[in-house]
């Protein structure tokens, strides 16, 4: 128990690492390719969150991967608060934990299909619960009593941007924009979850 819980720590520490990497970066758009309005530097990062919890759940179990969940939140969640606002804090720290144990347990069920269903399924169902989360608490103007001073780049909430025809305000074309990103990263991450299959087996207790 004390070998497993020693290898552990690192899963915690890149969860820690990703999650406050992404709270700082959502804030600021992608201005390459007129992309702005759709997209935060954010979206690059935070997926990566999905492979640390599926390889961690792939070694040690679903019990394991809920600990590097929930470790790497209150961490995430302490440095958040000290590095971005209040409201980037609470939403973040909402769809993270949300998103992330969801994320455990669709993986845990389909484990012994084939390999590459259970962390794509579950990393595509975890990037539509936590967009959903993240952004409508982060950004929408219904919550704005979780920070009444934050809003986007220019201080607003929102204001209306062309897209697809019709105008909808700035944070769901961003939110629209991040999760085509994180689909995209999580099945990208298939990658590194596959070449690191033989390194990562799942122990004993798990199999």
């Amino acid at each position: 128990m004390q070998t497993q819980n020693v290898s552990v720590w690192p899963f915690v520490a890149a969860m820690s690492a990703i999650v406050v990497a992404s709270n700082i970066l959502v804030q600021f758009p992608f201005p390459h390719f007129g992309l702005q309005d759709l997209l935060t530097w954010g979206a690059f990062t935070y997926p990566v969150a999905f492979l640390v919890t599926d390889l961690t759940n792939r070694r040690f179990g679903p019990t394991a991967a809920r600990k590097v969940v929930l470790v790497g939140f209150a961490i995430a969640i302490v440095l958040s608060v000290w590095l971005a606002t209040p409201r980037i804090a609470i939403a973040s720290g909402s769809a993270f934990l949300v998103a992330q144990l969801l994320d455990v347990a669709v993986f845990d069920r389909l484990r012994r299909n084939a390999w590459w269903q259970a962390p794509l399924i579950s990393t595509v169902i975890g990037s539509l619960v936590d967009t959903a989360l993240f952004f409508s608490l982060a950004f929408a103007a219904q919550f704005a009593v979780l920070d009444t001073g934050f809003g986007l780049e220019d201080g607003s909430l929102g204001f209306p941007v062309p897209f697809l025809w019709t105008q909808v305000p700035l944070w769901l074309s961003l939110a629209l924009g991040d999760l085509v990103v994180k689909i995209g990263i999580g099945v990208a991450m298939l990658g590194p979850y596959g070449a690191l299959l033989s390194v990562l087996r799942p122990a004993p207790a798990v199999r």
